[in-house]
């Protein structure tokens, strides 16, 4: 199950048009609109620092919120749409699209390394390379994983992880069809600038001795 959904506070915002949306930005807001669900669209206020904040830490399209009207029940809502400013680039308008339970939606979902104290490969001296940290999946509203476990127990320096190989919580799966690479046990710097030297040296023997047996 899903960890802490973060909150998204706002406010009810009075009136609706294009004047309405005029005052809540001089108020310093950005104004929006909550639809969806069996329940009549809600205009709201978000504070213009708090959006411009998550939207700088980006992912916001793409995270569950669970938002906090006062007097309304709070609900897990996702964003649909922001629309910006032309010239400054700034928000000026966003759209939130309410989750039941059983809606699927695409999030992108942490990755967690587990044994790496006894991984072989790691001991040894390789290096955990990281290619994906999260990974997007399609989930249901009602049941969003924390994070993915991925196993390190016994892969050694070589190794490297897809998808395939990677056990999904039940009800999930990747949006991407292919079986890309999440990490892999890299060699270690030092035996990788050993094994190029060892082969150059090789390759260098196996050129002087065709020279002296042409001779």
């Amino acid at each position: 199950m899903a960890g802490q959904i973060p909150d998204l506070n706002a406010s009810v915002r009075t009136g609706t048009g294009k004047g309405a949306a005029r005052q809540s930005r001089r108020n310093g807001n950005v104004p929006g609109i909550v639809f969806g669900g069996d329940t009549e669209p809600l205009p709201i206020d978000i504070p213009f620092n708090k959006l411009f904040q998550l939207l700088k830490a980006g992912r916001f399209k793409s995270t569950l919120f669970n938002l906090k009207v006062e007097g309304h029940d709070d609900v897990r809502v996702i964003c649909r749409d922001v629309q910006r400013d032309t010239v400054k680039d700034l928000p000026t308008h966003l759209d939130l699209m309410r989750l039941r339970q059983t809606t699927q939606i695409n999030l992108f979902i942490p990755i967690e390394f587990l044994n790496q104290e006894t991984c072989p490969g790691l001991k040894k001296g390789g290096v955990l390379s990281l290619v994906r940290p999260e990974i997007e999946l399609i989930v249901t509203a009602g049941d969003i994983p924390e994070k993915i476990q991925i196993d390190l127990a016994g892969l050694e320096v070589g190794d490297v992880i897809t998808i395939s190989s990677v056990e999904l919580p039940e009800g999930s799966k990747p949006t991407i069809d292919r079986d890309f690479v999440i990490a892999n046990i890299a060699s270690p710097s030092g035996l990788r600038s050993s094994e190029n030297e060892e082969g150059e040296e090789a390759e260098a023997a196996e050129a002087e001795a065709e020279a002296v047996a042409e001779e």
